[in-house]
């Protein structure tokens, strides 16, 4: 284990709360506890995971709290650690942060916890981010992914797949260091076997993140229509509060509306876009063309008609601007004024009839599978992006396995495990480590 010199933060919400926890980290943060910690037993010989009572000395002022010792390497970070529990006034934390800056220690960087608990192996990067996505998440499968991250059982997957990677180096390396024994037809096809069955496994897990990749962003819902069809209407009644403008005047909506609600423990972001339409006003035209290009980037959209006059050549037009690999539920609003039956669903926005039918329907054309509701699904594009390229120095492997020498295609399976090494940070750049613990808070 690594020690770093120490540093110090506010683990705790820097707000008026019941308790503050702060935390110090490093070389001696212990020596740092017996100057400002005062209880019936002597700093230096309390036991590790511990909780003392006693006073908390401030920069000025003191407080009643509890202190607690983490012995390396059974810590957080790995190195020595001491936390203060305190009472969690802002006046009361920064005066103890102020002592114990004063006598040595600096303030920490964002995440830099963490980070020195990746740099000496109590996590792993990919368990990092999974812990952040926890810390972040606003549904609670986004949650659950986080912690299928922190756990390590993605990274579990990872370490088997480079397992097989090095059992298959070692066979080729065998042969080269032995040539004169020459390699058996038999053990050619068994290492094609192995590598189609690793890239198998790695494409099974890739396959999980077009589902996984709306958890982590939310799902983008498109709600789009001719002008006064009731499309924000529909927006409002979804969030059960008043977002966008409501009035009889078609064209109202010059911009996109957005707002988010959760459903099933899964966030849903909606679009309220303006009514496509040929129009001369330069605002309501630069609306339209931001209502097109929302399109192209949804998950899936409400196409809203108004019941009264049922879908006109207006609203074919418009439907015919939407991508057809997007979903489509087709929404007839005003059914409190007359019922239509050609759409999948009738709704009044206005009195909330059928809203959360609706809703229901929006989440079963969703896209979403039982892996990633499950929390079990790849959510971080820097992980599908290695292993897609791991799966992509395979991939060229088995074209030439059989073909070329052995010992040349080494290198494009030293890349595919390099690949997945960026997962767990073994392979990664420094810069890469850093945007990521760059979305930390400070005191974590």
């Amino acid at each position: 284990m690594r020690s770093f010199e120490n540093i110090a933060a506010l683990s705790t919400a820097p707000l008026a709360s019941g308790v503050g926890v702060i935390r110090i980290s490093g070389e001696s943060p212990l020596q740092i506890a017996e100057k400002m910690f005062k209880c019936k037993t002597p700093v230096k010989d309390f036991e590790p995971y511990k909780m003392y009572v006693g006073t908390i000395e401030g920069d000025g002022l003191n407080d009643f709290g509890m202190c607690v010792y983490f012995k390396s390497p059974r810590s957080y970070t790995g190195e020595d650690m001491v936390e203060f529990h305190c009472h969690g006034g802002v006046a009361i934390t920064r005066a103890i942060l102020s002592k114990i800056f004063s006598l040595g220690a600096r303030s920490a960087e964002r995440g830099e916890f963490t980070k020195r608990a990746f740099l000496n192996g109590k996590l792993s990067l990919s368990s990092c981010e999974g812990l952040i996505d926890m810390i972040n998440a606003e549904s609670t499968v986004l949650a659950k992914s986080g912690l299928y991250l922190y756990r390590e059982k993605l990274l579990g997957k990872i370490k088997n797949a480079q397992d097989e990677l090095k059992n298959v180096l070692a066979k080729i390396s065998a042969n080269i260091d032995y040539p004169e024994e020459g390699i058996e037809q038999s053990e050619t096809d068994e290492i094609k076997e192995r590598i189609i069955a690793v890239r198998q496994n790695l494409q099974t897990i890739a396959d999980t993140y077009k589902s996984g990749s709306k958890i982590k962003s939310g799902v983008k819902v498109v709600i789009a229509g001719k002008p006064n069809a009731g499309k924000s209407s529909i927006l409002n009644a979804l969030l059960n509060e008043d977002k966008a403008i409501v009035t009889s005047v078609a064209g109202t909506t010059r911009d996109v509306v957005e707002g988010s609600i959760d459903i099933n423990g899964v966030k849903f972001d909606f679009f309220d876009t303006a009514g496509i339409r040929e129009t001369e006003d330069p605002v309501e035209k630069i609306g339209v063309r931001r209502s097109l290009s929302t399109l192209n980037s949804a998950d899936l959209v409400l196409f809203i008609i108004d019941s009264e006059t049922g879908i006109t050549e207006e609203d074919e037009q418009i439907k015919k601007s939407i991508p057809q690999s997007v979903p489509v539920i087709c929404v007839a609003n005003k059914a409190d004024l007359k019922d239509f039956s050609g759409s999948d669903i009738s709704v009044s926005a206005l009195n909330g009839d059928d809203i959360e039918s609706l809703k229901k329907l929006i989440f079963d054309n969703a896209g979403l599978d039982e892996l990633a509701l499950a929390g079990d699904a790849l959510t971080e594009e820097r992980h599908y992006h290695a292993i897609k390229k791991s799966i992509g120095y395979l991939g060229n492997v088995l074209d030439v396995l059989g073909v070329l020498p052995l010992d040349i295609l080494t290198v494009d399976i030293e890349k595919a495990w390099s690949a997945l090494g960026e997962i767990s940070g073994e392979t990664c750049v420094e810069e890469v480590i850093s945007e990521i613990f760059s979305k930390f808070c400070v005191g974590k």
